[in-house]
């Protein structure tokens, strides 16, 4: 199987990194175009493009100013674990072994609006650009008509390369629509999660974040590659639904 998550708005890093192997972006000519663009807002421009406050500006202002092409230990980390939202929360990769950081190498991909695709153990610098924002740029009016069909390519190169029978979806809406679902290759996966609530299940955001993560993690420890072995996820209270399930959107419920 190979995974699509999500970045994260919260980043880290203050802690000293704990993975010596590091890999480089794939896309390094389209973040370099990117950042050229990014390069040239005020910071009241990112307040209006991003929808944050001044003092969000002035800090995704500085680290575009930043933002250099020349990757060291002082202005970089590796994304797995720069990473802080919910999901990485979930996820807890900062105990990972060796292994399972080899492992998700190959079987987990970040989807990022700046880096496009970014492995665990990409070298990435601090930035926040999400996919959905309407950014003008060179290629057209918003992100996902910058990447246009590279990223789904490169999912499909890597479905190949790994031999994997399914793409794992754990990712936002916002982000997975930056792959084109209609050309992937293979069943794709899409995991719910649900609390029961005035005897309903929905889905809260921010559980069902921290269940992605924590799904990504035991897919990863447990090499995980057959739908029987998915569905025996069980984590916090969480367990496989079959009768809320279909067959590419299995639904875990408490």
């Amino acid at each position: 199987m190979l995974i699509v998550i999500s970045p994260a708005k919260s980043l880290d890093f203050e802690t000293t990194k704990t993975i010596e192997q590091e890999s480089s972006v794939q896309f390094k000519n389209e973040v370099q175009e990117l950042i050229i663009q990014l390069k040239e807002l005020s910071h009241q421009d990112i307040a209006k493009l991003m929808g944050v406050s001044d003092a969000l500006a002035k800090l995704n202002y500085e680290r575009f100013q930043k933002f250099t092409m020349s990757y060291t230990d002082k202005n970089s980390k590796t994304a797995l674990l720069a990473f802080q939202g919910d999901v990485y929360q979930g996820m807890e990769a900062n105990e990972f072994s060796e292994a399972e950081f080899s492992y998700a190498q190959d079987h987990l991909r970040i989807l990022s609006g700046l880096y496009g695709i970014l492995r665990p153990l990409d070298s990435m610098q601090a930035y926040r650009l999400e996919m959905g924002t309407k950014f003008q740029n060179t290629v057209g009016k918003n992100l996902y008509e910058f990447w246009g069909d590279k990223i789904t390519v490169n999912v499909n190169k890597e479905l190949k390369k790994t031999k994997s029978e399914y793409l794992v979806n754990l990712a936002s809406n916002e982000y997975f629509k930056s792959i084109k679902k209609k050309d992937i290759k293979l069943p794709i996966i899409t995991p719910q999660f649900k609390d029961q609530k005035n005897g309903e299940y929905k889905m809260i955001s921010f559980f069902a974040k921290k269940a992605r993560g924590a799904m990504t993690a035991y897919l990863i420890k447990n090499k995980v590659k057959s739908m029987d072995d998915l569905i025996k996820f069980e984590w916090d209270g969480y367990s496989y639904n079959q009768e809320l399930s279909t067959d590419l959107e299995p639904v875990f419920t408490r």
